[in-house]
């Protein structure tokens, strides 16, 4: 239910954002304060965690696999790791989006 409503508020942000961007006068929205919300070290940290899990996952699926492990099917690995794929693809998308943000950050005239 959380994440829902941090899901939310941040496209509540994005469109408002998105409105200045196109000069469009918009009232603005109040942001309402979660005090108990996960700080944003923690989000990032578990979804890094999450994404070694699944790699991790992948790798003893693919080796069960490979091994002949009768219980490990074909389909069952190729899922994983396409999950694992695209899991490490959005991190990777959210790392380049923070570092061109901090690089627009620190290139603003003081």
């Amino acid at each position: 239910m959380t994440q829902g409503v941090e899901f939310n508020r941040l496209m509540l942000q994005m469109r408002s954002m998105q409105m200045e961007a196109m000069n469009r006068p918009q009232a603005p929205t109040p942001v309402e304060q979660n005090v108990n919300a996960p700080a944003f070290d923690d989000l990032l940290k578990n979804a890094v965690d999450r994404v070694n899990e699944l790699q991790k996952t992948t790798s003893e699926l693919r080796t069960g696999y490979e091994m002949g492990d009768q219980g490990i099917d074909l389909t069952e690995v190729m899922i994983a790791s396409q999950k694992s794929s695209v899991a490490f693809q959005a991190a990777v998308q959210v790392r380049n989006k923070m570092v061109s943000a901090y690089e627009s950050i620190m290139n603003m005239p003081i």
